[in-house]
């Protein structure tokens, strides 16, 4: 890592220009090449998968659930006025270049099946020639339909091709999320130059992975909120890492280093520790390769990029530009002490963090007591967690998809708005009789709203029958629906014909891409929790620092689903926030928290228990290492966390739901891993059982090989340095204390 620092330092021009060449290299190729994203929760093998690939096959073109929706409160949609305005419309919408055709009530033999029956609401379904419309084309289709809207008429579209218009337009978040954090900077370091560098190393690595994460979409599936994703993680670990880098090397300076030493130093001691927390991030992430759904490996592989590309530039970016603005880390004050008083070093920990340290260690056993019972409380929500589908209807109730939703689930019912999908490979025409006779026997059972006909393609060979629930898609009722189909009603009614009847649509496809998720959560936590403590063993060569981190990493993950499930699934205050109403929480998401939250959990550990380590192998003084490791590290941490925050919770603002949910869980995580066990619980538990934090069988450790994360320096005494005063700052006794007079 020295030698890393000090190739950075001779060569920072060129380590700059390297790095805003790979960056506009990035982003020109993801430019020409286009996204190309795919949210394919598909998992192979399961029965919507087949019943999907059924459908495609033998009806090609079928299964889209666009939809132009009207409805009047005054009068009926079969009025002449209504009819004639959405009638031409319609006309126009199947006018545009990219639309295969629009079905509507007033015409065709099916038509009086989409006219609600209070006559009130009324819609009309949507075909895009190639399937996704795109964002133009779906704002043009969203434009020129709602053009009939007037006083009377309410128009909205729906559907997974409409939601492209109302995409997520713009960076507000990330720039409200950067703005916060350089505020917080420029409040810790009291220099501009100082403050805008991690922003700056974090935008550079950032901004690289987000363009090379587009790339990746073209040579394995991503999901369309993988670049986000990976830009919330990154700037929140990306301007850490660099805080603490630059943290040690104004440490450095104040001491008298001069300013490549200095460098040197914050890379070869903290530098370490920041690669060893972001692979701990990386391990963490890319534990999701272990559940084998490809939808998840383009989001593990793509965040655990970005994590990469940010310690990267933290270890050589950052030094090159620390070399740029030589003194100018230290704030114009630091300058002018440093110049008069000569170097100092670094006096023992003193103010608010000091007389914290020092409170805790009088009141473990109560202060501990607390901070559990504060993470018990927030984490019992999460006992009524309800993996599923959160589609359209849990949208803001401004977007035209939402409204769309609505005003359908009024009109016919919540359940037309996620009907079930039952399709059928048809071998000979007894098949085909035993599948035209089961709508019948479909429509007594509890839980189903409607039953359409059976229909069978042309070649004879697929059948398919649309089921519409009472219930809305998001409901248990409806999910539990689908497990009764396929349980009893649909092997009850087939017996004899040798009919094999498989359910699809949109809850049968989510509640089986939980159920896998589910059933291999268990492997997946085990294998993450288990590499983060083999890391930490390795690292603090204790039996007790491992087990610790992971009760507490565990704790920060159940408390932060907590708030998650109350806000997302319980709709408390989600209206309020922008965010929808509510609705059940996506299947991927534990998953990938975990992974995110795991990593970011092992950042904070490693960085405050490296300080206690250091003073315990020094002092072999449990109490010591402990106060004074919480006390120097404290004012850094909660700096990052602010800092970390701040980030999560602008992503808020992103429109995006999904998005949304990472944005308040990992605030959260990172609010209680911050303030409340790494700076109450874990040090009161340190302080509970004393030496055997540091216990490690002899045999064991003359087997771990040794590693170290952050050596301490070498003691010595500098040189003295010159520093160079601003020119607005020249005085005459500032230029004696320049001279050694």
């Amino acid at each position: 890592m020295t030698s890393l620092a000090r190739w950075c330092l001779r060569r920072r021009t060129a380590v700059i220009v390297l790095w805003l060449v790979a960056l506009a290299g990035t982003a020109a190729a993801a430019l020409l090449s286009g996204p190309a994203y795919s949210n394919d929760y598909a998992v192979p093998g399961t029965e919507a998968a087949r019943a999907s690939a059924l459908l495609d096959a033998g009806f090609p073109g079928q299964g889209g659930d666009d939809t132009i929706v009207w409805h009047t409160d005054r009068g009926t949609v079969r009025a002449a006025a209504v009819e004639q305005r959405m009638t031409e419309a319609l006309h126009e919408v199947a006018a545009l270049p990219g639309v295969e055709a629009v079905s509507g009530p007033y015409s065709g033999p099916d038509g009086a099946t989409r006219i609600s029956a209070d006559g009130h609401t009324a819609y009309a379904s949507l075909t895009f020639t190639n399937g996704d419309p795109g964002k133009d084309l779906a704002k043009k289709v969203v434009d020129t339909a709602r053009s009939a809207a007037d006083g009377n008429l309410q128009v909205a579209l729906g559907g997974t091709g409409i939601a492209g218009a109302e995409g997520k337009g713009g960076h507000l978040s990330e720039i409200i999320g950067i703005a916060v954090a350089a505020v917080v900077l420029f409040v810790v370091f009291g220099s501009l130059a100082a403050s805008l560098l991690p922003i700056a190393t974090a935008l550079v690595g950032v901004g690289t992975a987000s363009m090379g994460t587009q790339l990746l979409g073209h040579v394995m599936n991503v999901a369309d909120f993988a670049p986000m994703l990976g830009t919330l993680i990154g700037l929140g670990v990306g301007i850490d890492y660099a805080l603490f880098i630059v943290t040690r090397h104004r440490k450095g300076l104040r001491a008298g280093l001069p300013v490549a030493l200095a460098a040197e130093r914050a890379v070869a001691t903290t530098g370490r520790a920041v690669v060893f927390a972001g692979g701990t991030v990386c391990v963490a992430l890319l534990g999701m390769l272990i559940l084998r759904l490809s939808f998840l490996n383009g989001v593990a592989i793509a965040a655990s990029l970005t994590v990469v590309l940010t310690v990267a530039a933290s270890v050589t970016l950052l030094p090159a530009l620390l070399g740029v603005i030589g003194h100018r880390a230290l704030g114009r004050r630091e300058r002018r002490r440093l110049a008069a008083g000569g170097p100092r070093p670094d006096e023992q920990p003193a103010g608010a963090a000091a007389r914290w340290s020092a409170f805790v260690e009088r009141h473990p056993k109560l202060l501990g007591t607390l901070a559990a019972a504060v993470m018990l409380v927030l984490a019992l929500p999460t006992l009524s967690l309800h993996l599923g589908t959160s589609d359209q209807g849990t949208g803001p109730a401004s977007s035209t998809t939402r409204q769309a939703y609505d005003m359908l689930g009024r009109g016919f019912g919540p359940g037309v708005n996620g009907p079930l999908t039952l399709v059928a490979d048809l071998d000979s025409a007894a098949d085909r009789l035993a599948f035209t006779e089961l709508p019948e026997a479909l429509r007594h059972t509890e839980g189903v709203a409607t039953v359409s006909p059976a229909e069978v393609n042309a070649s004879g060979d697929t059948g398919v029958i649309s089921v519409v629930p009472t219930t809305s898609p998001q409901s248990r009722d409806t999910s539990d629906l689908v497990d009764r189909l396929r349980g009893t009603v649909l092997p009850k009614a087939t017996a004899g014909t040798g009919v094999d009847v498989h359910v699809g649509g949109m809850t049968a496809s989510y509640d089986d891409f939980a159920g896998i998720i589910l059933g291999k959560l268990p492997l997946f936590v085990g294998t993450v929790v288990g590499l983060g403590c083999l890391l930490l063993l390795l690292a603090f060569r204790s039996i007790g620092i491992p087990l610790k981190a992971a009760v507490m990493n565990i704790a920060a993950v159940a408390s932060s689903f907590g708030v998650v499930v109350a806000i997302f699934q319980w709709g408390r205050g989600s209206e309020l926030l922008g965010l929808g109403g509510a609705g059940p929480i996506e299947p991927f998401l534990p998953v990938v928290m975990v992974s995110v939250l795991f990593g970011l959990s092992m950042d904070y550990q490693v960085f405050l228990v490296s300080r206690m380590y250091e003073e315990w192998l020094a002092t072999r003084d449990n109490r010591r290492a402990v106060r004074v490791g919480l006390a120097e590290t404290s004012r850094v941490i909660n700096s990052a966390a602010v800092i970390m925050i701040s980030v999560f919770l602008a992503f808020v603002l992103s429109g995006d739901r999904v998005i949304a949910m990472f944005g308040i869980g990992l605030a959260t995580a990172v609010a209680l891993d911050a303030f409340v066990l790494r700076t109450l619980l874990v040090p009161a538990l340190m302080h509970m059982l004393g030496g055997a934090n540091w216990w490690l069988p002899a045999w064991l450790d003359r087997r771990l090989p040794r590693i170290s994360i952050e050596p301490p320096e070498p003691v010595e005494t500098p040189e003295p340095v010159a520093v160079e005063p601003d020119a607005s700052e020249v005085t005459p006794e500032r230029s004696l204390a320049a001279a050694g007079v």
